[in-house]
């Protein structure tokens, strides 16, 4: 046997051949076998799992055996006396080895370029952001300088794959040693990939999360059409064949935040397949939800970046949700294991590899366990990609992939020294992360004797160098080399002409010294110049710990953390508010029934419904509002909005049916709970009007802290947007339209031709044809030509009003709702006789050429025409004061208060088709009501209570608690940072909290520098 100490050399000769059995040799073979007995260590074999004074033997890159068995004759004898090994980590979401494409040009626009065709040659997908037919192992190339770096973290294994597209074909597993690709691959096809973003593709379509969404189930559906079928008119889709053949590997969904997870995981349902998911970073703030779906999660240790925040100017812009959630992000990990939801780590997300331990730690000290770090980063990835009878564990038969510490791996004062990759070993001096903080005596000596400083060292790049004075130092450490520039002048004020960022002020010229030398563990040592350029030899000993340094692996987080509110805001709950019995008392009810106003009156709300409405109501045990000088109205009902959504326009084609507002839905804007204080109490959330045909709509109850699928208005009819004008035709393309239609004339021809094609496809349907591939795209419009989904048109000019009508008669569906509708004052008669509803506003005109024949005079005219009117925001801001809004039709044409107040209440919930359930004060509706401090329709008015459902989502004497919390919280997280960043943390420029602000039209003017219209900017 030959006996080797650890670290004593390099080992001569390699566990496996370099070269592969085919390759020709050039020079002399060497065929010979190695085996290697670590002996003495304390082996982790797995998170669960650890033996003490064990022996680990391989041979030819494999584990032949843990425990305690006979070293085999001939094999090199390690000694590990007092270390430990431990499985080398597999990162599953990595792009190791392949290279991300990167878009050519800047990213397109609404009324930019337009690509309505692939640009990927070959027979594949009609849509370039569908890859599935990429193979990760196609494009895999061993990186030697990038696998080290991951190997210095404790990575052995990855599973990579091309990050770009929404189906992005598969991952290669591989180890990461130095070797050809062909040794290196464990598994060539091991997951499928998808996303929701269309990365480098130049494709217009989609430019939507829905529309990504739409896409991703379009082609599920084509996928399994396509392998039923073999259709001759598809002839041969590569991309098809291949997403069916990927459907038997490891589904992986990078979804990015707690609801693109919810939504990748409906998707996943709606086919059949339990999506392994890629996590944001604040799903702890939903972890209820996350645990329902019952899937596998990737997280990222990529925490949002301490901000400076000295100045009170620019702290201003920060929202304090976003300063909680910076506070409360390195929990994320803590929050899954506590839920016992199964999950994995990734470092793929960090900017700086070396942050890897540091963020680990983070996560640990607040409140991951070790060992389920352990698992997260060992068993469970390899298990969840079926390459655990490989890696993973120590084991017998398995890949010898194994770490060799000095202790404890998640001890801060633990250092991997070695990570043996396929039997190959590679040495780690030092681990890249780790931090030399702690106290040394430097002591340097030159021409005039020795002098004797304390090098106090924060971390790898911060130290203070102590003499008689604190001096101005540079200070870089890599766990190998360290350079310590600094100067004997203690800084003075520097000078205006200076650079902002550089360490020593001109005044401090002549006095540097300039240090660098070698870390050898505890004691450091080299060469360098004094401030007079001579020459200089220095030390320096470790002498104690930094007296503030903590083991952060064991560090216990700051007590009074911010809380989870649901949702996510200041404005938020700690829980979700529950429906109570409520006895509104001596009110003055606008009913919107045949008894109009009632004086003094009672309302009972009971089990989220009206329960009885009069006088002297009884009700033990309900919570009783004193309603004395106050008015009770329904709750307003916005017919026409665009809040809580992450977007609102598909407008890369010009019929977009297939799409679907509920899809994605945002909870957490804020201006949920902004409405709610103006009494909205329902909403219609309508796709824009980029398109002819636009996507399905989705009504809301504004159920503040509900989830996305909680803000549903359950059992309503479904609606759908459709659109006419300028906007369709696109008339402020700036670089030319090549999308049809072009003109008014072709808007109605679009019309034509989709509801044709939906009477086509429907009739073979109905004839019983199999082969006939489902449309999503068709399955909308059929269901409006069935009456089963509802028309709400975006509409201005009466001759386009007309056209829309008569299309409607041709192919017998009714037009249910014309919104804006700003010349119906014109064609009041038609409108009526075809039996549309009417959605407006109160006093809009003059802002584009198609409404310049508006007048304020519009609702009143259509009122007394004996339509249905409706005044609606299209305005987040707007929607706030919709009650003013109706007041204006009282000033603008003499409607009565009551038949005013009906307009942004009963007469919408009538247009939706809801009105027998909201939109009147009336026994068994729901309980959708607001308190008034005085007649609703004055300036003056606000809400006092709005209660959706017999719950009250806004009381405005707890919301103006609410500020006053707010306030100190917000003092409190910002002296935080500040804290943080006096301790040596690294700080970026703040980054203003940008409200998203979605619009009908893509092409909006924004009213403030922090209001933007896409999340992708906030982003």
């Amino acid at each position: 046997m030959k006996k080797w100490l650890l670290g004593a050399g390099l080992l001569l000769g390699l566990a496996e051949l370099n070269a592969q059995v085919t390759y020709p040799i050039n020079g002399i073979a060497d065929e010979r076998s190695r085996s290697y007995a670590f002996t003495n260590a304390t082996i982790i074999k797995n998170s669960s799992t650890s033996l003490s004074n064990a022996t680990l033997i391989i041979k030819d890159g494999k584990i032949v055996s843990v425990g305690t068995a006979s070293i085999p004759e001939g094999a090199v004898v390690i000694d590990c006396k007092g270390q430990f090994i431990y499985p080398s980590f597999v990162d599953i979401y990595s792009d190791y080895g392949i290279a991300i494409p990167q878009r050519a040009g800047g990213e397109g626009s609404f009324f930019g370029p337009q690509q309505l065709s692939t640009n990927t040659k070959g027979p594949f997908n009609w849509n370039q952001a569908i890859k599935s037919e990429v193979n990760g192992y196609d494009l895999f190339t061993t990186d030697a300088k990038k696998a080290e770096t991951l190997r210095e973290q404790g990575f052995g294994a990855v599973v990579s794959h091309q990050k770009d597209g929404i189906a992005r074909g598969t991952g290669v597993a591989a180890v990461l040693s130095d070797r050809r690709e062909n040794l290196n691959i464990l598994k060539d096809r091991t997951a499928a990939f998808y996303s929701f973003s269309k990365g480098i593709s130049t494709q217009s379509y989609p430019t939507s999360m829905m529309g990504s969404v739409a896409l991703l189930r379009q082609t599920f559906i084509d996928a399994d059409w396509y392998a039923k079928n073999k259709p001759a008119r598809e002839g041969v889709n590569k991309s098809l064949e291949a997403w069916n053949a990927n459907k038997v590997l490891p589904q992986v969904f990078e979804a990015g935040d707690k609801w693109g997870d919810l939504r990748a995981d409906r998707i996943g349902d709606e086919f059949g397949i339990q999506f392994i998911i890629k996590a944001g970073d604040n799903e702890y703030q939903r972890i209820k939800e996350i645990a329902a779906t019952k899937a596998a999660y990737i997280l990222s240790l990529n925490y949002p970046e301490t901000q400076n925040v000295e100045d009170p100017m620019d702290a201003r812009f920060v929202s304090v949700s976003d300063m909680a959630h910076w506070e409360l992000a390195p929990g994320n990990a803590a929050a899954f294991e506590k839920a016992g939801i199964p999950f994995v780590i990734t470092a793929s997300d960090l900017k700086d590899i070396k942050s890897f331990w540091p963020s680990l730690r983070k996560a640990i000290a607040y409140g991951l366990t070790p060992k389920a770090a352990l698992a997260a980063l060992t068993t469970v990835p390899a298990s969840l990609m079926k390459i655990d009878d490989q890696v993973g564990s120590i084991e017998a038969g398995k890949v010898a992939n194994f770490l060799i510490t000095t202790g404890d791996i998640f001890s801060e004062k633990t250092s991997i020294v070695e990570n043996w990759v396929s039997g190959e070993r590679y040495d780690v001096k030092a681990k890249a992360s780790k931090e030399q903080a702690g106290q040394y005596k430097l002591s340097i000596t030159g021409a005039t004797g020795v002098t004797d400083y304390i090098l106090d060292v924060k971390n790898n790049s911060q130290a203070n160098l102590i003499g008689k004075d604190t001096l101005t130092t540079r200070f870089k450490s890599d766990g190998t080399l360290v350079s310590v520039n600094f100067s004997l002048k203690p800084s003075g004020k520097p000078s205006t002409a200076e650079k902002k960022d550089s360490t020593f002020s001109a005044a401090q010229a002549g006095f540097l010294y300039r240090l660098s030398g070698v870390d050898y563990g505890k004691t450091w040592q080299g060469v360098g110049s004094d401030n007079n350029g001579q020459p200089v030899t220095w030390i320096a000993t470790w002498t104690k710990e930094n007296s503030l340094k903590k083991d952060t692996a064991k560090a216990k987080t700051d007590k009074g953390l911010a809380k989870v509110n649901f949702p996510f805001s200041p404005y938020g709950n700690e829980q979700v508010p529950v429906a109570e019995n409520i006895l509104i008392k001596n009110a003055t009810v606008w009913t919107n029934e045949k008894e109009g106003r009632l004086e003094n009156a009672d309302v009972l709300l009971k089990d989220g419904k009206i329960a009885a409405v009069g006088k002297n109501i009884a009700a033990a045990g309900a919570k009783t509002i004193d309603g004395t000088g106050k008015f009770l109205t329904p709750g307003i009902i916005d017919e026409h909005s665009h809040i809580a959504a992450f977007s609102i326009n598909e407008g890369a084609q010009s019929v977009t049916s297939e799409v679907r507002v509920g899809d994605n839905l945002n909870p957490d804007d804020v201006n949920i709970y902004r409405q709610l204080g103006g009494g909205v109490t329902t909403s219609h959330i309508l796709h824009g009007s980029a398109n002819t045909i636009g996507g399905q709509t989705q009504l809301i109850k504004l159920r503040w802290g509900a989830d996305d699928e909680g803000l549903k208005f359950k059992g309503a009819d479904p609606f759908i947007k459709f659109a006419l004008g300028e906007n369709v035709k696109r008339t402020a393309q700036s670089q030319g339209n090549i999308r049809f239609p072009d003109t008014r004339m072709g808007v109605q021809s679009v019309l034509a031709d989709a509801f044709q094609r939906a009477k086509d496809y429907e009739a073979k349907i109905k004839a019983g044809d199999k082969t006939v591939r489902r449309d999503l795209e068709l399955d909308a419009l059929v269901e409006i030509l069935n009456n089963k989904r509802f028309i709400t048109c975006h509409s201005y000019v009466q001759s386009e009003i007309l056209a829309l009508l008569s299309t409607a008669d041709e192919y017998g569906f009714r037009v249910n709702t014309l919104t804006h509708i700003l010349e119906g004052y014109k064609v009041a008669d038609a409108i009526k006789k075809h039996g549309s509803h009417v959605s407006t506003f109160s006093d809009w005109w003059a802002y584009k050429t198609e409404v310049q024949d508006a007048i304020p005079f519009n609702a009143a005219i259509m009122h007394k025409m004996g339509l249905n009117v409706c005044i609606n925001s299209d305005d987040a801001e707007m929607a706030r004061r919709l009650n003013q809004e109706a007041a204006k039709v009282v000033k603008y044409g003499g409607v009565s208060e009551d038949d005013a107040f009906k307009m942004v209440t009963l007469n919408p919930a009538k247009a939706l088709h809801i009105d027998n359930r909201v939109g009147s004060i009336k026994v068994g509706k729901d309980a959708d009501v607001v308190l008034w401090d005085q007649n609703p329709l004055s300036v003056y008015a606000k809400a006092l209570y709005t209660i959706v459902d017999g719950t009250i989502y806004f009381d405005r004497e707890k919301d103006l608690e609410q500020r006053k919390y707010i306030g100190a919280e917000r003092n409190r997280l910002v002296q935080k940072m500040l804290a943080d960043a006096r301790g040596g943390s690294a700080t970026v420029p703040v980054k203003p909290t940008a409200q998203v602000i979605l619009h009908c039209e893509d092409n909006e003017q924004h009213t403030g520098i922090l209001e933007i219209d896409s999340y992708e900017e906030k982003l």
